[in-house]
């Protein structure tokens, strides 16, 4: 059980937070009170900043070796994980996105670093695991942020799973052990959350990040933004012509 994670201070509230989750696995939405929903927030924080703490170490290798670092940034992914499906049964997902998007700049400049992430492809493939959650409850409408929050997220994580998933599908044509290539139901699911997302952002947004992914000519295979891009094209023309029109 991860609840110690959130609640080590108050051993009263981590017994009700382990008795409300063993009680309800099968349930949708567990209802807290304000006091453990408060603690909550404050161990989704602690896990964000160890997380983030321990991305940065690997900047220092005199310090500790890269594998050894990778596997505490992977111990931290899955603490954050499990706290997500924690989030989504109090529906309290917004407080995950915000802070995922909040720290992805500094967390990808790191992991793309090619002197210090340059062999951790299974931290690579993780990260594109947790922001698939992200991209789908955004995507599809189960969580409602604003629009800049939107933005940063599809700014900050398409460019990577670009990069990212080339580099993954190389090494798995190469080595015959490799696991860490990106699943077809994986593959499917970003794409169709990050098309579902780009569609729901004001048109201005829509173009940029379409402009960006058309200018990629090298990494236009995946994701496949050709149904967005169409669905923008239209829109873009009914606008103009209803402004010519009411002109």
């Amino acid at each position: 059980m991860h609840s110690h994670l959130l609640m080590s201070s108050n051993s009263l509230l981590q017994e009700q937070v382990d008795s409300m989750l063993r009680e309800d696995t099968e349930t949708l939405l567990i209802t807290a009170s304000d006091e453990v929903v408060s603690e909550i927030k404050k161990g989704l924080v602690k896990l964000f900043s160890a997380f983030e703490n321990e991305v940065s170490l690997l900047r220092l290798e005199s310090i500790m070796p890269p594998c050894i670092a990778e596997k505490k940034i992977l111990e931290c992914l899955s603490d954050l994980e499990w706290m997500w499906n924690v989030l989504q049964k109090m529906d309290l997902m917004r407080e995950f996105i915000f802070l995922w998007a909040q720290i992805s700049n500094n967390i990808l400049k790191v992991v793309l670093d090619e002197q210090t992430g340059l062999d951790l492809w299974e931290l690579k493939l993780k990260l594109i695991e947790v922001t698939s959650k992200i991209l789908e409850a955004v995507g599809y409408g189960n969580v409602a942020i604003p629009t800049p929050c939107r933005v940063q997220l599809l700014n900050s994580w398409l460019p990577y799973i670009r990069k990212v998933k080339p580099l993954l599908d190389s090494e798995a044509d190469a080595r015959n052990d490799f696991a860490y290539k990106m699943d077809e139901d994986l593959c499917q699911n970003i794409e169709g959350a990050i098309t579902s997302l780009l569609l729901a952002l004001p048109s201005d947004n829509q173009g940029d990040i379409l402009a960006d992914w058309m200018m990629s000519t090298e990494q236009l295979s995946y994701p496949d933004l050709s149904e967005a891009f169409e669905i923008w094209c239209y829109r873009t023309k009914s606008a103009n012509r209803r402004l010519l029109e009411g002109g």
